[in-house]
């Protein structure tokens, strides 16, 4: 099983262990050690992962931090967990204390949901108050998994990560800091964008009438972006339902040809559908076995590649979503779907499918 499916399998388990989950040491010993674990250390081996590791600071000896992923010898990456409850916070943390007393590079603070990464960008040897990497491991997205694994043990190198933490810093702040500015635009930002459209004066009162037009143009903006892909994507699912039409009426007179394979897209939503699915259903059988074809209409999953053994088939319309169980006597049963994430509900009927062509009973 790859990374990919490895860290969405983790993320599924997550939101169903919570409740159980009372203590910090709970929380480390069901999320943050098989986290871990998914990165290639071994948790049991203190050479790899070095738990209570000793990180004395001046005349303070024996202060600890939680693990220490080990690499010849010395300590690369300094772990401080929390419950699950509990927010993070770096300034009150240990671990920002104890980042300059080891030869860490990296420093991660983490609740077992949320997972922030960070360095010494600004000031050598001294953490930085603001994470160059963060992610919530139940939202975690394809290009977060990316950047995630390059803390693999089979991939970690302290330079290359080096390298591209300052550009992945400054663009999360960078997206924060527009996000905010379009919710309320600050008096810098109206002065900057009226300048380029009023040859006038530049008065309080100009800067005033501008704000809410700067506002709403970047709104309008966002909008006809937005609206652009889902004429887009409307006009995809009328060109599948034509074609699934022709299909239908070419099985009813006779008349089947193939389907042009030009024709058929596979989106990244059917994708990340699919790597759900297969997350799921890698405790029964082989990752490998499981796997996929596009149609115009659908995208069927299926077991050995093999069309006579379809797991499961995903509708996703710009409209409406559906999961497709097929059930014993080949019948689909669509479920409707409002994202993706909520395939993660269907892990029981997904398994019972997968044991039923096993079993050779569909």
């Amino acid at each position: 099983m790859d990374f990919k499916d490895q860290i969405l399998q983790l993320a599924a388990r997550v939101e169903k262990l919570l409740p159980q989950l009372k203590t910090e040491e709970a929380t480390k010993n069901a999320l943050i050690m098989p986290f871990i674990q998914v990165l290639g250390y071994d948790v049991f081996n203190p050479f790899e992962v070095n738990p209570e590791f000793i990180a004395d600071i001046g005349i303070k000896k024996g202060e600890k931090v939680d693990y220490a992923i080990m690499k010849e010898g010395e300590p690369t990456i300094l772990i401080e967990c929390k419950h699950h409850l509990e927010k993070l916070d770096p300034h009150n943390s240990q671990l920002f204390r104890y980042f300059h007393t080891t030869k860490a590079k990296f420093g991660l603070l983490t609740n077992g949901l949320n997972y922030r990464f960070y360095t010494d960008l600004e000031e050598r040897n001294k953490m930085d108050s603001t994470p160059f990497f963060e992610f919530n491991i139940t939202e975690i997205k394809e290009t977060e998994i990316t950047e995630l694994k390059k803390f693999h043990k089979s991939y970690f190198d302290v330079e290359s990560i080096t390298n591209t933490a300052s550009e992945l810093k400054y663009l999360n702040e960078l997206k924060n800091l527009l996000h905010k500015e379009l919710l309320a635009p600050s008096e810098t930002f109206v002065s900057f964008f009226t300048k380029q459209v009023y040859t006038g004066v530049m008065t309080a009162k100009v800067k005033e009438q501008f704000s809410p037009i700067i506002k709403r143009a970047f709104n309008v903006l966002i909008s006809d972006a937005i609206n652009e892909r889902l004429k887009s994507a409307l006009n995809q699912e009328k060109q599948l339902e034509a074609a699934e039409a022709g299909k239908a009426e070419e099985t009813l007179t006779g008349n089947t040809t193939a389907e042009p394979a030009s024709n058929i897209v596979t989106t990244e939503e059917e994708l990340e559908g699919f790597y759900i699915v297969k997350s799921l259903l890698r405790q029964y059988v082989d990752a490998k076995r499981v796997t996929y074809r596009d149609a115009q209409s659908y995208f069927a999953i299926l077991l050995d590649d093999n069309n006579r053994k379809t797991i499961c088939r995903l509708y996703l319309g710009a409209t409406k979503q559906y999961l497709a169980i097929l059930d014993e006597n080949k019948k689909e049963i669509k479920h409707e779907i409002q994202t993706l994430d909520e395939i993660y509900k269907y892990n029981d009927a997904l398994l019972e499918a997968i044991a039923r062509l096993e079993k050779g009973k569909n």
